[in-house]
């Protein structure tokens, strides 16, 4: 997971000044409550012999000032959270066209953008630039965390809500989701890669490319893709292709992770994941293949043809 402390957006960098500022104030007046406490006690203290104390009934000007001091650190704290979350919230009812739509499943996210383009679990967005992102969910409640870059944001069945989204440098930052949405909640992860403005233009523009033609064992695959019914589930084309329950596999090669982060992608957990999906991730939506050896061979050949 990213560190809440190292933000790399201007959202989270106005969340840390805001927390820090909060943090200093709470600082400064526990010591000044606790020299207070101190001195009390030591000037105070009882000393043998000593008769009955001085009794005081209150003090007008001791009385205002602890009134006074603590309001005005109130309000000025209530002002900046204001003014910080006005600069953080995206508005909730806007009539804009969203750059980026993500939705939860149990247990990955699919990201579609406004060209088409699908993907799942690596989720590319440009550096420097504010994205607009909706955030839903298809079956539970999901939260979707990157705290590198935003703040939470649920994500409830049957609603929209929004956020930005924005990278001030490029890099990989790493999100998760923090609302507890069943079994495989703990690697329901996801992966912001933010690029330079041109490749993530080129970026996009593969992602929306139909798949390539494949030959010899890589289109038995591609039979075997069909007749095993896992187009059912998973699409491999770009642009245009269906709405599917599981995620889009177009491109599938780019990818750097699978099975919502849980195993990288490589052409052993690619392997391990076709054949034994609950071995891969226990608890996954994803059924039984019953692939022979041969049949596996030929249907990884088939999706490491998917660039």
């Amino acid at each position: 997971m990213g560190s809440l402390l190292s933000p790399h957006s201007p959202q989270t960098q106005s969340i840390e000044s805001l927390f820090l500022l909060v943090l200093t104030i709470a600082a400064v007046v526990f010591l000044v409550v606790a020299a207070g406490v101190v001195w009390a006690i030591v000037r105070y203290r009882w000393r043998g012999g000593d008769g009955e104390p001085h009794q005081r009934f209150g003090s007008r000007t001791v009385e205002i000032t602890w009134t006074v001091v603590p309001l005005l650190i109130v309000t000025g704290l209530f002002i900046m959270t204001v003014r910080a979350m006005v600069f953080i919230d995206a508005p909730q009812n806007s009539s804009r066209e969203p750059d980026l739509v993500v939705t939860g499943h149990q247990w990955w996210w699919e990201a579609r953008y406004p060209n088409g383009a699908e993907t799942a679990a690596d989720i590319h967005i440009p550096a420097s630039r504010r994205l607009l992102v909706r955030i839903e969910s298809a079956d539970v409640v999901h939260d979707f965390w990157a705290p590198e870059l935003a703040r939470k944001m649920d994500a409830v069945p049957g609603r929209s809500s929004y956020i930005w989204l924005e990278a001030a440098e490029p890099g990989t930052y790493l999100g998760t989701c923090s609302e507890f949405c069943g079994a495989d909640h703990a690697w329901m992860r996801f992966r912001l890669i933010a690029e330079p403005e041109h490749a993530f233009e080129a970026w996009l523009t593969r992602q929306a490319q139909p798949p390539p033609q494949v030959t010899g064992l890589a289109a038995q695959g591609e039979q075997l893709f069909h007749s095993k019914k896992c187009a059912d589930c998973h699409a491999t084309g770009g642009v245009g292709a269906p709405l599917t329950k599981g995620p889009s596999l177009a491109h599938l090669v780019d990818r750097q992770q699978l099975g919502g982060g849980i195993a990288q992608n490589t052409p052993e957990n690619l392997a391990l994941w076709l054949t034994s999906p609950q071995a891969a991730k226990p608890g996954n939506r994803m059924p039984g293949t019953s692939l022979t050896a041969g049949e596996a061979q030929a249907l990884l050949a088939y999706l490491e043809a998917l660039r």
